[in-house]
């Protein structure tokens, strides 16, 4: 029987969507996206004051009120990113650029740098992935930030430094909408 996964949290008119690489176990089996409790990224959205008031995975859904939104390049659950299969992402990038094109957020954030390489490496190959941050490349009108992976897999990188990141995807996405 598969695992469950987690639905979208997509609508037009969103200034962010952060894109994950796929649900974690925890993720799927709560309902909730970053579920895990290790995973930085709610200290990282709440620190960077993404939002008026304090979220986390119960209450992320509540996102869409404040212009966020959540998605993932693979639907499917995994325990670990290595269980996933290049035909997972050969059909979930895909599936993603046309759900990104047809809500065309201000931002496309992606939570780490793999989940975006996967993205272009099934969507668009010619577009190098740069460091985290502003990306050169455009998904239609949005354009695209990459964050350092919040995963505890990742802990080299510091929460302030995630929470810098933060900031600037706000700060973006702020003076896109004036």
């Amino acid at each position: 029987m598969p695992m469950p996964s987690l639905p979208d949290y997509l609508r037009d008119g969103l200034d962010i969507v952060f894109c994950g690489i796929n649900p974690g176990w925890r993720s799927a089996q709560e309902g909730h996206y970053f579920a895990t409790p290790r995973n930085r990224f709610w200290a990282a959205f709440n620190a960077a004051k993404m939002a008026p008031r304090a979220l986390g995975p119960a209450t992320g859904a509540e996102a869409l009120r404040y212009g966020m939104g959540f998605t993932d390049v693979v639907k499917r659950a995994t325990r670990q990113m290595a269980e996933l299969r290049a035909s997972d992402f050969r059909e979930g990038a895909p599936l993603l650029r046309e759900k990104l094109l047809r809500c065309q957020p201000l931002v496309v954030c992606f939570n780490g740098l793999s989940g975006y390489k996967y993205f272009l490496r099934y969507t668009d190959p010619a577009v190098p992935a740069a460091a985290p941050g502003l990306q050169a490349a455009r998904l239609g009108r949005s354009r695209v930030y990459v964050l350092p992976s919040t995963s505890p897999a990742n802990a080299a990188v510091s929460l302030a430094t995630i929470v810098e990141h933060m900031r600037k995807v706000r700060a973006l996405a702020d003076a896109l909408r004036q």
